[in-house]
């Protein structure tokens, strides 16, 4: 790896030569966690984010043996577009992770039949506290301008989604610069999960999140993440 990344405790750092073994490492510790916690709960939860990079791990944690009827699969944000479209993220884990062994996981969907996600956010709220109330594991990503879940730096209404007493779960976000408006977890629904799981990929990547460690989430939200005081364990590839 050409630079690696300097983590303060207790942020925990895996690295990997290259993205094929970021994706085993992620599928086999994500297996690893959902297997404690159907040992412990008798119940696992797991939420995801979309994007390219998360589909290599998508398709081996689908392939690994462990008691899917009892694990619960969401999302930590999605486009608000129909669950057929190339940018869904529903799309993609339907696609990519809920196959092979994975099939017999409940899926629960944050996007709905309404047409804004302002009009469908009761709706969904009420689907994600029912269906999927805490959460075991959550994945997150990174964008190159510091953003996580849909919490971008440029949307109106992500200080609110950002803030310590915003108990609304999900919010609706319309960022200026990203295609399709968002619904995406608050940041305390965020930091509510168990344990948090970053990957990182290559270098520009690794100098967003090196910045955010000394940034104001308000510049990068992603900084408000690393300071949650959520286990978080980055995992870092070229």
């Amino acid at each position: 790896m050409s630079t690696s990344l300097s983590l303060p405790a207790p942020l925990r750092l895996r690295t990997a030569r290259d993205a094929a073994e970021q994706a085993q490492q992620l599928a086999q510790d994500i297996a690893g966690l959902m297997r404690e916690a159907l040992a412990a709960r008798g119940h696992a939860s797991l939420r995801l984010s979309g994007g390219r990079s998360p589909v290599a791990f998508f398709k081996l944690l689908s392939l690994e043996a462990l008691d899917w009827s009892r694990v619960t699969i969401g999302l930590v944000d999605d486009r608000w577009v129909a669950d057929t479209h190339a940018d869904s993220n529903a799309r993609l884990l339907r696609e990519h992770l809920l196959q092979n062994a994975a099939a017999g996981a409940k899926f629960v969907p944050l996007v709905n039949a309404a047409a804004t996600p302002e009009q469908g956010l009761d709706e969904a709220r009420a689907l994600q506290r029912r269906e999927l109330p805490d959460c075991d594991v959550l994945v997150l990503g990174l964008g190159e301008d510091g953003h996580t879940a849909s919490l971008f730096p440029d949307a109106v209404e992500t200080p609110a989604a950002m803030r310590a007493d915003n108990t609304a779960f999900v919010a609706a976000v319309r960022p200026t610069r990203a295609p399709h408006a968002r619904i995406s977890l608050t940041l305390p629904a965020v930091l509510a999960a168990r344990q948090l799981l970053l990957p990182v990929q290559g270098p520009v990547k690794r100098a967003v999140l090196q910045r955010a460690l000394s940034a104001p989430p308000s510049e990068l939200p992603v900084a408000a993440v690393l300071y949650g005081g959520t286990p978080l364990t980055v995992y870092d590839c070229d």
